[in-house]
């Protein structure tokens, strides 16, 4: 039996699977962050050992190959960093039994393991919208493109906090008569419990908010929009409008307009209120009519792991 391990790395937890050739998972563990450029290489290889560690605990067959799909790896230079971390968590976990040749590891983007996760093979588009975004596509030749995953400072359009610091920013805007009245002014001050969005500025600039708080504040935005609220719904119909420009930008380098092909989209945007998924499907009509826009089928890790058996030649079926 030819067992392979799929790993999903990100910023904040790492994911592991052990799956056989019949697409049977064996099992799963979980750690913390293991994208090493943010959290550091002494954290990135705790978390994936102690992920590994769990999900292959009673296994006792060789592990035959690997895919890390990993945040933050992009440039060649990624790779031997990654390949050599990979060497440390192989000589600290002897209990795994590992019979890994250098062919049957696969180390590539995290958006790579949730396209063939979400689709169930290697073919479409992934479009990720969480507190950031980004679309990736591949198409049958193996070619892929992305479009988007700059950051914060730089893109991220349509993630969660360019939604919220455009919220904020309208809201601070109708406070100061600058801008279109609008709810967002009362829903901030409900939700973070301030007298006054004034307020903001202790919370955002004396609390030190990062990314991930001001992205924590989307869905205020979004039940906003879900209510009727115009300016919030600028601001969700702006997101869509990004959204689909990325899938456009992708889909139109990948795939011709008489082929179908699946979009998978995954991250918390797309499950709001204000039926920004609908917007953004009844858009990627107009752009790809053979499109279909799907919900994921599997998580990445899986993904990563149907990656690893195709480094091994094999392709079971999820």
């Amino acid at each position: 039996m030819t067992n392979v391990l799929g790993i999903d790395g990100g910023g904040t937890k790492t994911v592991a699977v052990l799956m056989n050739q019949t697409g049977q998972l064996l099992g799963a563990g979980d750690g913390g962050p293991s994208n090493y450029q943010s959290a550091g290489i002494e954290t990135a290889r705790y978390s994936l050992e102690w992920a590994i560690l769990q999900a292959t605990q009673n296994n006792k067959e060789p592990v035959k190959a690997i895919c890390l799909g990993l945040a933050g790896v992009g440039r060649p230079e990624d790779l031997s960093v990654v390949r050599n971390l990979l060497e440390e968590v192989i000589h600290n976990t002897p209990s795994v039994p590992w019979s890994l040749q250098p062919n049957t590891v696969v180390i590539c983007s995290d958006s790579a393991i949730a396209l063939t996760g979400g689709v169930g093979h290697s073919a479409g588009i992934v479009a990720i919208a969480g507190t950031g975004s980004i679309v990736f596509g591949q198409n049958s030749q193996g070619l892929t493109k992305r479009s988007g995953g700059w950051g914060y400072l730089l893109g991220d359009e349509g993630g969660g906090y360019n939604i919220a610091i455009r919220g904020l920013q309208a809201a601070l805007r109708a406070y100061d008569g600058r801008g279109l009245p609008t709810i967002l002014v009362e829903e901030f001050q409900q939700e973070l419990q301030i007298d006054s969005l004034e307020d903001l500025v202790k919370l955002v600039y004396r609390s030190g908010w990062k990314v991930k708080e001001i992205a924590a504040l989307t869905p205020i935005v979004d039940r906003a929009a879900a209510k009727g609220d115009a300016v919030a719904n600028t601001i969700i119909d702006g997101a869509v409008e990004e959204l689909a420009l990325a899938t456009r930008a992708v889909s139109s380098a990948l795939f011709s307009s008489q082929e179908k092909f699946e979009i998978v989209t995954m991250g918390g945007i797309w499950h709001g209120e204000s039926h920004l998924r609908d917007r953004f499907e009844t858009k990627i009509k107009a752009i790809a009519p053979l499109a279909q826009v799907i919900w994921p089928r599997h998580q990445p890790a899986s993904g990563a792991a149907l990656l690893a058996f195709a480094a091994l030649g094999q392709y079971p079926q999820l």
